[in-house]
């Protein structure tokens, strides 16, 4: 059962943690590990590596694969105290939390935006997008960014959609979610 204080936020915000360069998943792993072990279901929601899709040949093939866009750093959002900072910095490949002297510091709303925490892609929230099969929609982030494609289905549940687009003369259907995407005006 988690200890509470009288040192504790309100309301869930966003923090980045710092972890050890290529222990990303690890990190993540153990600290729902950490999680489990002291019932801070109720204090930490969700754990974020963020990623993007970025387009590499492999084979003679055009594909998408993620990667990293902050290695060494995860995103974790919950309600902080110093209960936590002791319980989530003591957790194996965490080193610190980012902010000054090691103390925890939330991201800002522009940064959570610019990583897609606020859009639905991570954090539950639902992206208030009416996208429907056939449709065209412009990429507006990630490697495909500026591309226009036909939409060929929706996951309103998850928040995507698969969009042909036109890579290198080809037709390529790729996975998008909706915090992704804008309705074309072409």
């Amino acid at each position: 059962m988690a200890v509470l204080d009288k040192n504790i936020d309100k309301e869930p915000k966003w923090y980045a943690l710092r972890v050890y360069v290529g222990y990303e998943n690890a990190a993540k792993q153990n600290l729902e590990i950490t999680i489990e072990k002291y019932g801070l279901q109720d204090r930490i929601f969700q754990i974020v590596i963020p990623m993007e899709d970025e387009l590499v040949e492999k084979r003679g093939k055009k594909v998408l694969v993620p990667k990293k866009i902050m290695p060494g750093y995860i995103i974790v959002k919950m309600i902080y105290g110093d209960d936590i900072w002791h319980a989530v910095t003591r957790t194996l490949y965490v080193t610190s939390f980012v902010g000054p002297e090691g103390r925890a510091e939330p991201i800002t709303d522009e940064e959570a935006r610019r990583l897609g925490l606020d859009s639905g892609a991570y954090n539950g929230v639902k992206t208030d997008i009416d996208v429907k099969v056939g449709d065209l929609v412009e990429v507006i982030e990630g490697s495909l960014s500026s591309f226009v494609g036909k939409v060929k289905a929706v996951d309103n549940e998850n928040q995507k959609v698969t969009v042909s687009v036109e890579m290198f003369g080809r037709e390529s259907d790729v996975e998008l979610g909706f915090n992704q995407i804008r309705i074309s005006n072409n």
